[in-house]
């Protein structure tokens, strides 16, 4: 699988935020988001083939337990299910994140799914047809809810206005249809932003929307902490 970085640091977003984690970023993704922060993975993928020993090696090299298998996508690899597998049977606490959008069998102690919504999309003369092939990859439910099933979950959907709102309980409201209720208490309102300015500016509405719709607010603590630098 391709690597990006293999760091400790704080988990900054979602239910586990503040507590000490090794992340190992794979790169290469199936969607290309208009904002995405971590472009490397992504618009432009960096990084090198690692076998799961070296990936392991690497992990062991750091002191927390907590483990968080990110990316770029992860699941676009199928060695990450080995990864998981062989991180849980040393004692290590593993979250995958992911965008919901790919299936694969990994084991994981807490699934972290940010679905994409609609305004997501990169915009329309994107070179290589990525708007298209965005818009045709970034929901998909059965996945979702497969991943949903197979682990405990959190599902973390980034919102940049009212609209991403309304469009996000629609979305739920499909998943519940067809499926089992969702534990509001899983579902987790994320400001988009880059910067300290912008992630405080929609933070001010978006707390306050949150109680009303029985959610939580998941602030992207890691900014505020460290600023947008990577590796953190």
């Amino acid at each position: 699988m391709r690597i990006a970085e293999i760091y400790a640091s704080l988990q900054g977003e979602g239910l586990f935020a503040g507590t000490p984690s090794t992340f190992v970023r794979t790169s290469g993704c199936n969607l290309r988001c208009t904002w995405c922060d971590t472009p490397f993975t992504s618009w432009q993928p960096e990084g090198r083939e690692q076998g799961i020993d070296d990936v392991l090696a690497a992990v062991d090299a750091l002191e927390p337990r907590h483990v968080v298998v990110t990316g770029g996508e992860p699941l676009l690899f199928a060695d990450v299910a080995d990864l998981c597998r062989r991180l849980r049977a040393t004692g290590r606490h593993v979250t995958i994140e992911t965008a919901g959008t790919v299936w694969l069998d990994a084991p994981a102690d807490l699934m972290s799914i940010s679905p994409k919504l609609s305004t997501s999309a990169p915009p329309a003369d994107t070179p290589g047809g990525w708007r298209d092939r965005h818009e045709a990859t970034r929901r998909d439910d059965d996945a979702l809810r497969r991943l949903m099933a197979a682990a405990p979950y959190q599902l973390k959907f980034v919102i940049d206005s009212p609209a991403d709102i309304a469009e996000t309980l629609a979305w739920i409201a499909d998943l519940e249809q067809a499926g089992p209720p969702i534990d509001r208490g899983r579902v987790l309102f994320m400001p988009q932003g880059r910067t300290r300015e912008e992630l405080a500016a929609k933070t001010v509405w978006l707390a306050e929307e949150c109680p009303r719709l029985g959610v939580r607010l998941a602030r992207r603590h890691h900014i505020e902490w460290f600023g947008h630098t990577r590796g953190t």
